[in-house]
């Protein structure tokens, strides 16, 4: 299968030129790496393609790596029947600079780039209705963001005083807070439970 998918890799570098900036094989998927402004023309070819024939959008999600420079990575997943093959395709991207959007060669990734806004922050130029879809109103914030506090910024609770849903800032009370110094990703000087024989 790696034959096929290393035969794949060359035909859309070949095809697509310096569209495809990068491709790499791993656990019998192929990865291609491509520039933001050439998404579409990306997608379109794999769709169009006779030797491609990728007809099945799956996905689209993002990845946040905040010590790059653009820290968004913004990943399609497509299918090809055909070929029996998936492929995934990156863009790397930043917080402000829009992806365009693959809608009119997908229609059904519309409510994949609102999820990538709404989560990650990332934005794309010529989505048809680019706004919020599973936060709340006037949420803040983007709470896949790897900077974005775990407690949040807002807690909301039924006021049955005022019989309404009121909206206030977290507030986290000292005595129920539990800070324990020693990472366990850094190793510990104590025994977990259950770790009594691995520490042997």
């Amino acid at each position: 299968m790696t034959a096929e998918l290393q035969a794949l890799a060359d035909h859309l570098a070949a095809s697509l030129g310096e569209a495809v900036t990068a491709s790499a094989i791993a656990y019998d998927e192929l990865t291609v790496v491509v520039r933001a402004e050439d998404i579409v023309r990306a997608v379109t070819f794999l769709r169009d393609d006779p030797k491609c024939r990728f007809i099945s959008f799956l996905d689209i999600c993002g990845v946040d790596y905040p010590g790059r420079e653009q820290r968004f990575d913004v990943v399609y997943h497509l299918l090809s029947p055909h070929l029996n093959h998936r492929i995934r395709l990156k863009v790397e991207t930043d917080e402000v600079s829009p992806v365009p959007s693959i809608i009119d060669v997908f229609p059904a990734a519309n409510w994949f780039e609102r999820e990538a806004y709404d989560m990650y922050g990332i934005l794309f130029s010529g989505h048809p209705d680019l706004r919020r879809i599973l936060t709340d109103y006037g949420f803040e914030g983007y709470p896949l963001r790897k900077d974005f506090p775990l407690t949040g910024y807002v807690e909301v609770r039924y006021d049955e005083a005022e019989g309404r849903v009121v909206y206030e800032p977290v507030r986290l009370n000292q005595e129920f807070r539990n800070f324990d110094f020693l990472s366990p990703w850094e190793g510990t000087d104590y025994v977990l439970p259950g770790d009594e024989k691995a520490k042997a």
